[in-house]
């Protein structure tokens, strides 16, 4: 199969944090991009940014309709463009307990931080395989590792699906010249606990366990680059996820909970 030229790599939630650290970081190693996100103006700007760098295709879409990752790829298809790296790295938390909000909220969560996703990488990956090349990097997160805890009740649920989706998929692929990363932050200098309320709280949390968004993309994309299934980003992210792991689980629950109230919102 004929591969059109120069491949480029999609990412979703291209508009802030993570999601634009990482279309900056591809844009630096030489990659063009297609950027997508809801908000059209800001995508407009990482564009104007990053064009003297590398080509930049912006494409709106809010992943919360189930039609949009069709639409997406209807559009680079049109325009000839073959996404070899495909980034998925929208998504967002609702707070609170799961009662406290209604069905269509969390509707619209499952499908951006889960449905979206598989729609996506089925979609793109077709093209991968059949040019024996591509890169998937599934931005997940420390809490798809950890013990439950009360709050946010969907987000620690995908993302723990998102990592062993990648996992799963990475072995499937990566014989076929397909790698898939699930990409793990923890806590991460972003507009992520703004939009959810939880800014106050968080800030309280220790400096060291931090790290810039700038970083964490940084982590991915080399990690993405060099075939690793799954990359638990700083030294104590790490640490929290192997004590998750070889705690015993009443213990390791125990811990989280008396913790959750600084970063989580169970109200």
């Amino acid at each position: 199969m004929p591969v059109p030229s120069p491949a480029h790599a999609l990412v979703t939630g291209a508009s802030s944090g993570i999601g634009a650290d990482i279309a900056r970081e591809y844009a630096r190693r030489g990659k063009p991009l297609v950027l997508t996100a809801r908000r059209v103006e800001r995508l407009e700007a990482l564009a104007a940014e990053l064009s003297a760098l590398v080509p930049c295709v912006v494409l709106a879409a809010d992943l919360a309709d189930p039609d949009a990752p069709a639409e997406l790829f209807a559009q680079t298809q049109a325009r000839g463009i073959f996404v070899d790296t495909l980034v998925n790295n929208a998504g967002y938390g609702v707070p609170g307990r799961y009662l406290s909000a209604d069905w269509k909220t969390h509707a619209d969560s499952i499908q951006v931080l889960l449905t979206s996703v598989a729609h996506l990488t089925h979609l793109y990956l077709p093209a991968m395989e059949a040019a024996g090349r591509g890169r998937i990097l599934n931005v997940a997160s420390l809490a798809g590792l950890v013990p439950a805890t009360a709050g946010h009740t969907l987000y620690g649920a995908t993302k723990a699906w998102l990592i062993r989706f990648s996992e799963t998929l990475d072995q499937e692929m990566r014989s076929r010249g397909v790698f898939v990363t699930a990409l793990c932050p923890g806590m991460t200098y972003t507009e992520f606990h703004d939009v959810n309320g939880m800014r106050e709280k968080v800030s309280k949390l220790p400096k060291g366990i931090w790290l810039t968004s700038a970083e964490v993309a940084r982590l991915g994309v080399d990690a993405v680059e060099a075939g690793v299934p799954r990359l638990v980003t700083g030294r104590s992210n790490r640490l929290i996820a192997a004590l998750s792991k070889y705690l015993p689980d009443r213990l390791a629950r125990a811990l989280l909970a008396s913790k959750s109230k600084d970063f989580r919102d169970a109200d």
